[in-house]
């Protein structure tokens, strides 16, 4: 994965939401980087009625981070993440108003794989940024407005294999830190992925244990994308079980169309839940992003969700979980 402000908006638009990836190690060093992201949101369909504001972080999560890496010799580094995210909008910070809650971890890096700890992206969260979303968990059409969200795990430690051709593993533990159980609020999440040439593939799961260590949330997916032009086209299944044993079954289809300097993206996500009042919903959206440059562009996107027997999903973006079942953005995103 690339770092935000290596790349352009449009190609590199998933790398975003996550963090740099320390692909070669560099003598003693700390950066700064940040992404500035402000839009007008629309809400349609909501309890309250229509909503119209400003938001921040709608197409990737607004932030300010340090990264730095040590360069030990013999092909290995010591590198850390300490990732803020805050509200253009008003100011304030994001994520509950934590220091670094978008990301804060320190590791080491060889030919071994990678080795972390902290609050770090679950496996889960990547594979669908990475695999899966032709909107890169931003925008009105994220995915996760409809399938499970997993995004960071605190008191985490995390391991990444070495790419192996084109193979790479992710396996991350997080600890509940509860006396008298280690399955308490525990958490576990492992990856294997193929990623060469046009074609990517991912299957990923996801486990969350309860506070008393007895039940479980469980979370299965198989993805995959493959590029084929100016097109790429992206697919997964999954299977869920929610702490009462419920079961349920998602499933997504994305296109990516890139033309001249613009990025047409559109997607479909279903929902469909196979126990109790058997709830289901489907979302489809479309969006649009244009490069001013390689570090800033303009976006505009659409997602309506379709809600039937009790189900109450809303349509979000990269920071907000929305309030209404049709949502409209149109914003700038600034990478720096």
């Amino acid at each position: 994965m690339t770092y935000p402000f290596n790349v352009l908006a449009l190609a590199g638009a998933c790398a975003l939401a996550l963090s740099p990836s320390f692909a070669h190690a560099q003598a003693s060093s700390v950066q700064l980087y940040g992404v500035a992201d402000a839009g007008i949101v629309l809400e349609r369909g909501g309890p309250a009625g229509s909503a119209n504001k400003i938001g921040s972080g709608v197409a990737s999560g607004s932030r300010l981070g340090f990264k730095g890496s040590e360069d030990l010799g013999d092909g290995t580094s010591v590198y850390f993440v300490l990732e803020n995210g805050y509200n253009i909008d008003t100011g304030t910070a994001g994520q509950g108003g934590l220091l670094f809650g978008r990301q804060a971890l320190v590791g080491v890096r060889g030919t071994a794989g990678s080795l972390s700890m902290g609050r770090q992206y679950a496996p889960y969260f990547k594979a669908l940024n990475d695999f899966v979303d032709p909107f890169c968990t931003g925008l009105a059409g994220n995915v996760q407005n409809i399938l499970p969200t997993y995004t960071r795990v605190d008191n985490s430690i995390e391991y990444r294999s070495p790419r192996w051709n084109g193979l790479t593993a992710d396996v991350l533990y997080g600890f509940g830190e509860a006396a008298a159980g280690n399955e308490k609020n525990r958490t576990i999440g492992a990856s294997l992925s193929y990623d060469a040439g046009p074609l990517g593939v991912v299957l990923v799961h996801h486990q969350q244990g309860d506070p008393t260590g007895t039940a479980h949330r469980r979370s299965t997916l198989l993805g995959g994308r493959y590029q084929f032009g100016p097109v790429t086209a992206s697919a997964a299944y999954g299977r869920n079980r929610d702490l009462l044993g419920n079961a349920s079954r998602d499933a997504v289809l994305g296109v990516a169309v890139h033309a001249g300097r613009g990025q047409v993206l559109a997607s479909l996500a279903m929902h469909r839940n196979d126990s109790g009042a058997q709830a289901h919903a489907r979302q489809a959206a479309i969006g649009y992003v244009y490069s001013l440059s390689k570090r800033t562009d303009l976006y505009t996107a659409y997602g309506h969700i379709v809600n039937r027997d009790g189900a109450a999903f809303t349509v979000g973006d990269a920071t907000d979980a929305g309030a209404g079942t049709t949502g409209i953005n149109l914003g700038i995103r600034h990478v720096f």
